[in-house]
């Protein structure tokens, strides 16, 4: 059986959720560097939290668009974090670039539970 492909007003809806949900993201992230230094792993982990939360809940795609891939993928940036673990590297501390990759993900893997105990009180 053929696949059906969304038509462009349904593409074109996607697209706005996104961009609608990634601008406050960017903006927020921007907030938080200039007011608290280059913070990756904060708001790695604020963005984990956030995702956990929302893939407790029941299943909603447009939510999906707009909260999980808009705003916390432009919050929550691989390139960010790992420019920092790279700068770190470049300066010959070792230490902390495998601290804040190690910790990065060793926190943001703990956001897990969020997700499950969320999904359980619904």
């Amino acid at each position: 059986m053929p696949e059906t492909k969304p038509s462009l007003q349904l593409e074109l809806q996607e697209l706005l959720l996104v961009g609608v949900g990634a601008v406050p993201g960017a903006l927020l992230r921007w907030q938080l560097a200039l007011h608290l230094g280059d913070q990756n792993l904060l708001v790695n982990v604020l963005g984990a939290a956030l995702l956990g939360l929302l893939a407790g809940l029941p299943a909603a795609p447009r939510r999906q668009l707009l909260l999980g891939i808009g705003f916390c993928g432009s919050l929550t940036t691989f390139s960010s974090w790992m420019l920092a673990a790279m700068k770190h590297l470049s300066s010959g501390d070792w230490a902390a670039a495998f601290g804040l990759i190690g910790l990065t993900l060793g926190l943001g893997l703990a956001q897990r539970p969020l997700e499950t105990h969320h999904a359980q009180t619904q």
